[in-house]
């Protein structure tokens, strides 16, 4: 639950709500959030993990050549470019399926803590947010992409963690599916606030 749905769905929020030029605000939060989650995140699975073998995961790595990449101002051969793109663009549907092959198997005797989570996660995003306003400050146009970003539901992402680190899946699966359906009330109001 302590980490978003920023990729698949605080991106495009960030970009519905605020347009293009809000792209790399919106890029920035997502990878902080997911280095979050394959630094922290993994070390709270295992706590007995190595610093070594969470800097050589797949998604630490990739996102390190990305930053490279970017700042280098490099670019990709248009025949490469096509295949990463849409490579890159199957991944998310694919994450997708995995999670609705779970939920075929979900124990909705766990829905307790699916409502609880629901709740409970954007409600703690919002308040370290305001709390950081409160106590950092940032101008209100910044605050507004951290308000979206701070009530998204629990990412698809954690699922697929639990599952490989064998964490209760079926209750994550629980938390995520039913977190994300009530998404669907929580982040208008939120963008209302915001807009």
């Amino acid at each position: 639950m302590m980490f978003n749905n920023s990729g698949n769905l605080g991106i495009p929020l960030i970009i519905l709500a605020f347009g293009e030029s809000a792209l790399p605000i919106a890029v920035v939060l997502f990878l902080t959030e997911n280095l979050l989650h394959f630094t922290v995140g993994m070390y709270l699975i295992n706590p007995k993990s190595n610093l070594l073998n969470v800097l050589k995961m797949p998604m630490v790595i990739a996102t390190m050549l990305g930053l490279v990449w970017s700042f280098q101002g490099w670019t990709l051969a248009p025949a490469v470019k096509v295949s990463v793109d849409m490579l890159g663009q199957i991944a998310i549907p694919l994450m997708l399926f995995a999670l609705g092959v779970r939920m075929t198997s979900v124990d909705f005797g766990q829905w307790k803590i699916g409502v609880i989570s629901g709740f409970l996660c954007p409600l703690s995003g919002l308040i370290i947010a305001v709390i950081w306003q409160y106590t950092v400050g940032i101008p209100a146009e910044y605050f507004g992409y951290l308000l979206i970003f701070a009530c998204l539901p629990p990412a698809i992402l954690n699922y697929m963690v639990a599952e490989l680190y064998q964490q209760e899946p079926h209750k994550v699966a629980s938390i995520v599916l039913i977190g994300n359906l009530m998404s669907v009330g929580i982040i208008p109001c939120v963008l209302f606030y915001v807009l």
